[in-house]
């Protein structure tokens, strides 16, 4: 039975007039945070149990929880205090932020703002009769000052205080295995300690990557317990999107993967993996500079500038066009690729020579200007058509780029360190954007709480060893409220990273389907064990980058190999063959409907294909037998009769013929759907109901689809609609 729940005094001194101050927020918004000040003022909140703001990236997240601040200033709190991210600039930037947002209140002194390293030792009486707010970095001797200073302070220790730890996941709390984790475990403690030594006080963590803070189950032995249910906050609230928001469903979604043109396939651009390391370090054998324009070494990048600049070009000359002021029609582009300054100083030089280059070509006549403008106008008419938006004349779009390059509206601006982002932030914690055309080229320090406003061009090449979810959607700059830009908007990264990133997006939207379903819904965590077994796995072993998510009608299947030759010492003619007599006895090809098999002999086919098929591209997606082989063990054991578990659909088909490489015009470099929705999806919709299927389609594999000539089979494996939401490991923290 629900508690009473005291009533919000809505009509106070502060959330009213910042209301008012604040027109264009919704109405979803200022409902999100009076949901949540009620619960804070009806419930408990500790650092282990907290109140939950759950957003998305560049969602709005920190506009809610300066709303939540003005009603909890209403409703008995007298002091906020807001954990930030270890940077110097956003400390700035928040504190700025805050400031602007209570301006008048601060003209007044109903309120005052401090950067905690700047703010009086002790405070007397009269100063502690106005609301005071604390921004204080996530380190060490910020947060030892704000425990010194309440611990000698009985008269703010007895005031009812707030915590809102901002980006709660970053280093609130440590999994890593390296000299991070110690410092993440040293944070936690303080806030714990800061949280003891406060007599009044709730805890509100904000954050849009809550992997770190959700999937940290107690420390137990779960024996044969299949199903672990995240630890929960004291309750939990969603930020509200509105419809404007671009974030992952975009980029990384079913239309974003389709291979007719979409809005948000043609985001897509590919770029050649090959083209990284050359960024990555000044070596004129492997690029000259000179060669910018012509090199088919740089080609994605050269298609990202030139793209980006005719873009830009584009949406002035609509924006003018419809009446927009044209000093206000500017527009940003981020190159991160490295961390390193060395790599940022040669792609600065790169980038400064491509566009000099350009403009030396326009103001000569040189053929390559026009190709380049006209190959890049034709790529975004496409997109302009589809969202039926004005495409300008090339002709005048020539002459408009022209003059952009003329007029110097192209500006290129490097930042590595906290110091640049420091003196280009301007009050709205967004970078400045100087010029028409603003070129960032930039590493980890352009991530989290860094906004750059009107992105349309994203170049992305950073693929570390192990991909860290939370990490990768943080360097995810493209995402906020850009649908007015999203014709041009254009994403260039490799088949691999792009593929990493899908995983990714599919990983967040089950994680966050079970976390908003509440209730006793549970999401499945599971590793393969020595003996072959699935078992469960600690959620907080997860290593993202080595996850399968299991959903159901999930299709799990190998993208981008070669077939092996027919003949030769590596020949796959007779495995062919034997596999050919193999599925001919179990269940024919081409039947009307699919025959149920032991488990084991499915495997066992599995086994026979993975060598006929060869992964020897960088580029290939990785695709993880084991782990296939497993996913499949589990799903075959989800039925809910006992005498059902075990068996999977098995159905085959002959005479495919596929080809390797998706078309010139498709987003994607290999085909990924062998199977169609009319015949494989109508069988798995019919059949694979308690068990899953597998379908063995055998292609002819001919050259001329870009295979070698030889037949080979082509495995996909379909989640069954019953099965619950799972996340299968290949490989866990230590």
């Amino acid at each position: 039975m629900k508690m009473p729940t005291t009533p919000l005094n809505l009509s106070g001194f502060f959330y009213p007039a910042y209301q008012s101050a604040n027109p264009s927020f919704s109405m979803e918004t200022f409902k999100c945070a009076e949901e949540t000040v009620q619960e804070l003022v009806d419930l408990t909140t500790t650092s282990d149990h907290p109140g939950m703001l759950l957003g998305k990236v560049q969602s709005g997240k920190t506009r809610t929880f300066i709303s939540v601040l003005a009603l909890a200033l209403d409703n008995s709190f007298d002091i906020a205090i807001i954990l930030s991210k270890n940077s110097r600039a956003l400390i700035e930037q928040t504190c700025k932020r805050v400031r602007s947002e209570f301006k008048t209140f601060v003209d007044e002194g109903e309120i005052a703002v401090y950067d905690i390293m700047h703010a009086p030792e002790r405070f007397g009486a009269f100063e502690l009769e106005s609301k005071l707010i604390f921004v204080a970095k996530k380190q060490a001797d910020n947060l030892n000052r704000l425990i010194d200073l309440f611990a000698h302070s009985p008269a703010m220790t007895g005031k009812r205080t707030l915590i809102v730890d901002d980006e709660a996941d970053s280093a609130s709390i440590g999994y890593s295995k390296k000299g991070g984790l110690v410092e993440a475990r040293t944070i936690a403690s303080q806030i714990s300690s800061l949280r003891s030594t406060i007599a009044q006080c709730s805890f509100l963590q904000v954050t849009a990557t809550p992997y770190s803070l959700y999937l940290q189950p107690p420390e137990i032995e779960v024996a044969n317990v299949m199903a672990f249910k995240p630890t929960r906050p004291a309750f939990t609230k969603l930020v509200p999107v509105p419809d404007g928001y671009v974030g992952g469903e975009t980029y990384f979604g079913e239309a974003a993967r389709s291979e007719a043109d979409t809005l948000e396939s043609l985001i897509h651009h590919t770029v050649d993996h090959n083209e990284f390391p050359r960024l990555k370090k000044k070596d004129r054998r492997s690029l000259d500079p000179d060669d910018v324009l012509t090199s088919n070494k740089i080609e994605g990048y050269r298609a990202a500038i030139v793209n980006f600049i005719v873009g830009g070009t584009i949406q002035r000359i609509n924006g003018r066009n419809s009446g927009l002021k044209d000093k206000r029609l500017r527009y940003s582009f981020l190159l991160h690729s490295e961390s390193g300054r060395e790599a940022h100083a040669w792609q600065e030089t790169i980038t400064r020579t491509m566009v000099a280059n350009l403009l030396l070509a326009a103001t000569n006549g040189d053929p390559i200007f026009v190709d380049l403008v006209t190959a890049a106008h034709a790529d975004l008419s496409r997109s302009l058509s589809l969202d039926s938006k004005p495409i300008p004349q090339l002709s005048d779009v020539l002459t408009a780029t022209a003059e952009a390059l003329r007029d110097e509206h192209v500006t290129i601006t490097k930042v590595n360190s906290d110091d640049d982002v420091a003196a280009l932030l301007d009050d709205s914690g967004q970078l400045k954007l100087r010029s028409p055309l603003n070129v960032f080229i930039g590493g980890q320090v352009l991530d989290r709480g860094v906004t750059l406003s009107s992105l349309i061009g994203f170049y992305y090449g950073r693929r570390p060893n192990k991909f860290q979810q939370d990490t990768v959607l943080q360097h995810s700059r493209m995402y906020g409220y850009r649908r007015a830009d999203l014709a041009v908007t254009r994403f260039y990264t490799s088949r691999a990273i792009r593929f990493a990133m899908e995983q990714m997006e599919e990983f967040d939207a089950s994680l966050r389907d079970t976390v908003e379903a509440g209730g006793d819904r549970a999401i499945q965590f599971i590793r393969k064990a020595a003996d072959g077994s699935i078992v469960p796995c600690s959620p907080n072993k997860i290593l993202v980058a080595t996850t399968q998510t299991l959903r159901p009608k999930k299709r799990i299947l190998p993208i981008g190999f070669q077939s092996g030759y027919r003949t030769g010492s590596h020949g796959i003619g007779a495995a062919i063959e034997a596999l050919d007599a193999s599925i001919e006895a179990l269940c024919g090809f081409g039947n009307e409907r699919p025959t149920l098999v032991p488990l084991k002999t499915a495997v066992y086919l599995l086994n026979q294909i993975k060598p006929t098929l060869e992964f020897a591209d960088d580029e290939t997606p990785d695709f993880d037998w084991r782990a296939a082989e497993a996913v499949l063990t589990h799903l075959s054991h989800q039925a809910v009769n006992p005498e059902d578990r075990g068996k999977v659909w098995l159905w085959a088909a002959r005479d495919r013929n596929s080809s390797r490489f998706a078309s010139s015009s498709s987003h994607a470099t290999f085909i990924e759907t062998p199977d169609s929705e009319r015949t494989e999806g109508q069988l798995a919709k019919q059949f694979a109901i308690q068990q899953p299927i597998l379908f063995l389609l055998r292609q002819n594999g001919a050259e001329s689809k870009g295979w070698r000539g030889a037949p080979f089979y082509w495995p996909v494996i379909r989640a069954q609609t019953h099965t619950p939401p799972a996340i299968y490991t290949a490989e866990t923290i230590d």
